[in-house]
């Protein structure tokens, strides 16, 4: 589609339901954190199994965000799109099926499979909707509806419905708007027209060694590793430890759960927001300080729900904003030319291996071996080394370069005058 004959009514329906579909991948991904407390008593689960299962969905995330970043650059984005959403939105259900530990996790482990699929080429096909001018816009307000939907609304929707059905009822429920969805991106989504063939041309080991070249795109897996681990851990463990470790009620824990998301949603906008003023760098490490500082304080807090709202909403502030940062403009201004999504997958790829899959599951063995009052930690290292890790990246961040150009400019001539 040519820039002078640009399609703004296509842009704003793509970007719409491609958020809306991001949102449901994060309902359907977090929906099981608020309800584990009764999954786990009629599944006899330990604090261990929570962790495995919130990490084998990561570690199944990764590894296909990875895979279908590059193959969607290849094949065109519906192909991978439209399956990807109606199946994970069947496996959600059939989470409710689930009649012990193994069956829970098979499923899990499938519905990553989708969810990996769908993330990096649904950054793409948003990417091809937009016009370059909000391009940055348009990516923000898709990663925001993951917030917004998984980790916001889904404790409140969760904990609300306990009330009036069963685990089981709730996985069904939730299905179903994303199946309807389905059915309106097969409508609606369009392929780029020149997009992926060019791509196609290149080996897929090729691929990966371009991508893999650029030292931001290496810096930002590191980086992403540390904030996902935040984001995970918080979204996995936080459910326990609210209630069983501070004593708080389902309800409470439920409201108080959903400032991860709240928070988040607005970081994930204000943080790359910020770094367009100050640079990616920067941001990156003052996005990693508020979450060190932010979680040491909510681990000095006790059962105040208010408290604990108020500085876990900044903290996320804080974290996600990073996950989108780093996945964002970090990512696709690092990446070669023709693999935008090759290069987001690979840099959420690596985040979701170890920061969504390895992360949870070591969390769930610190609770289980050192007690759940002790899961804090595992994040609050994990931001701190984010800081040393944020400091290696090279600064992309258009209005910084422009204005170290005009001062580089402006010092020659002094610099070439005699004294």
């Amino acid at each position: 589609m040519k820039s002078n004959d640009w399609d703004v009514a296509y842009e704003w329906k793509a970007v719409v339901l491609l958020a809306l579909g991001f949102g449901l991948v994060g309902l359907d991904r977090w929906l099981i954190a608020p309800l584990f407390p009764s999954i786990m008593r009629d599944l006899h689960l330990t604090a261990q199994d929570v962790g495995n299962c919130i990490g084998i969905l990561g570690l199944s995330w990764g590894i296909f965000a990875a895979l279908m970043g590059g193959i969607s650059d290849k094949i065109g984005r519906r192909k991978v799109l439209i399956p990807a959403i109606i199946v994970f939105s069947l496996l959600s259900g059939f989470s409710g099926l689930a009649g012990g530990l193994m069956s829970l996790l098979a499923v899990r482990a499938l519905m990553g499979v989708a969810e990996g699929s769908f993330c990096p080429t649904s950054f793409a096909a948003t990417a091809d909707a937009s016009h370059p001018k909000r391009r940055g816009f348009n990516l923000g307000l898709q990663q925001s509806g993951f917030a917004l939907f998984g980790l916001a609304l889904s404790p409140i929707i969760a904990t609300q419905l306990l009330s009036v059905m069963s685990w089981r009822g709730v996985f069904a429920l939730v299905s179903i708007p994303g199946l309807i969805l389905g059915l309106l991106m097969f409508r609606v989504i369009r392929e780029p027209q020149a997009a992926p063939k060019p791509v196609a041309t290149t080996t897929a080991r090729g691929n990966w060694r371009d991508v893999l070249k650029s030292r931001n795109i290496r810096v930002a897996m590191a980086a992403l590793f540390c904030a996902m681990t935040g984001v995970f851990v918080l979204g996995a463990m936080l459910p326990l430890y609210l209630t069983e470790y501070l004593s708080l009620d389902t309800q409470h824990m439920g409201v108080v759960v959903s400032a991860i998301g709240f928070g988040g949603f607005i970081g994930q906008f204000g943080l790359p927001g910020l770094s367009d003023l100050v640079g990616r760098r920067v941001a990156s490490i003052v996005g990693f300080a508020g979450t060190a500082v932010m979680l040491y304080l909510f681990r000095g807090l006790g059962a105040q729900p208010v408290e604990l709202f108020a500085v876990l909403f900044v903290a996320s502030f804080f974290t996600l904003g990073l996950v989108s940062l780093l996945s964002g403009p970090v990512a696709t201004e690092a990446a070669p030319v023709g693999m935008l999504s090759t290069a987001i997958g690979v840099v959420v790829g690596a985040g979701e291996i170890f920061g969504g899959g390895v992360a949870p599951a070591l969390a769930g063995f610190v609770a289980t071996h050192f007690g759940i009052q002790n899961i804090l930690w595992l994040p609050i290292s994990a931001v701190l080394l984010g800081i040393g890790v944020s400091l290696l990246l090279e600064e992309t961040a258009p209005a910084i370069l422009r204005r170290r150009n005009i001062r580089a400019a402006l010092e020659l001539p002094a610099a070439g005058r005699p004294d």
